[in-house]
């Protein structure tokens, strides 16, 4: 069911992201426009490439803001009754879930449904710790992700395809008028991501080395996919400090393993990952977890994700 007058409502109280989706005029004008609201940047850049023109966008999450710190305004929390679906990522933004469960449990798609996950603990390429904590207080805990699921599936292309198509399924059952075009929209684009899919395996087939030293453990999935070795400076929540025993304990790894670089991230705080480079003498490298789009930019999710393999065929010595 359309509903026009959601502009009004989106325009007056959402926070918006139209630049972080590819220059679209989410929320301004829909007409008999499907409206979709995504919960953050690859949610959104999804939509737009399988909806095209049939449908406007409208991000719950603003360019330049951690989708993981994400708030919602009451008038957010409302506007989620009148959108024709949500497109979001469970167990991710704690906020987007209460919202949904009370507001559009039955037009909402879960995308971490779609594609198989990864345990939220002992990732088969994450590095095993069990004294991470061990000189925190009693209680000090990380904050954010308590599933049994790592939701960063993004970073791998192939799960993105997998979400691209039954997305195309989704919004050809609620617009069944343009259902043709959904679907036709949902295969290009999972071409295309299955395309870069195969770039990366071919990019990162010989190299050197393969760890990779984060930030925090946004890229589970990328690590898993292309045989890579992650070790997190912080787990899953990006605001969470090791303690210096763990500290110690990476600096040390970083020099017996070889590894050239750690990486920071765009949108979380680079001090602890800068810490552990400067003590160890390596240097410093953006590796975006696609979870945002600054204001103005031309990036997108593709583009994203060519800068990432090839800052890490440099830091990885690969061939």
């Amino acid at each position: 069911m359309k509903r026009p007058l959601l502009t009004s409502v989106v325009l007056s109280g959402m926070l918006l992201a139209t630049a972080a989706c590819g220059g679209s005029d989410a929320g301004a004008g829909g007409g008999d426009k499907t409206e979709v609201t995504a919960s953050f940047y690859p949610m959104a850049w999804l939509a737009e490439r399988v909806g095209g023109a049939h449908v406007t966008v409208t991000t719950l999450t603003s360019p330049g803001v951690e989708p993981h710190d994400l708030e919602l305004s009451p008038r957010q929390i409302g506007a989620l009754s009148e959108t024709d679906l949500t497109l979001y990522v469970g167990d991710l933004q704690p906020a987007v879930d209460d919202a949904v469960a009370q507001h559009a449990a039955d037009r909402a798609l879960d995308a971490a449904t779609l594609v198989d996950l990864l345990p939220s603990d002992g990732h088969a390429h994450e590095d095993e710790h069990e004294d991470e904590h061990a000189d925190e207080p009693e209680g000090a805990e990380e904050h954010g992700h308590e599933g049994e699921h790592d939701p960063h599936f993004w970073t791998d292309p192939s799960r993105m395809a997998t979400v691209a198509t039954a997305l195309g399924e989704r919004l050809a059952k609620a617009d069944p008028a343009n259902a043709a075009d959904y679907k036709a929209a949902a295969k290009t684009t999972a071409d295309e991501l299955t395309a870069l899919d195969g770039e990366f395996k071919d990019g990162l087939a010989t190299c050197e080395n393969r760890t990779i030293v984060t930030g925090h453990t946004a890229f589970s999935y990328l690590a898993d996919r292309y045989d890579l070795k992650q070790v997190g400076v912080s787990g899953l929540d990006p605001e969470a400090e090791p303690s210096p025993r763990r500290l110690a304990e990476l600096v040390e790894l970083v020099k017996s393993n070889g590894v050239t670089t750690v990486f920071t991230e765009t949108l979380a705080s680079p001090k602890v990952a800068q810490t552990l480079a400067d003590s160890a003498g390596v240097k410093t490298a953006v590796l975006d977890p696609v979870e945002g789009v600054a204001q103005g930019s031309s990036d997108d999710y593709m583009s994203l994700q060519r800068a990432n393999l090839a800052t890490l065929r440099t830091a990885l010595s690969c061939s």
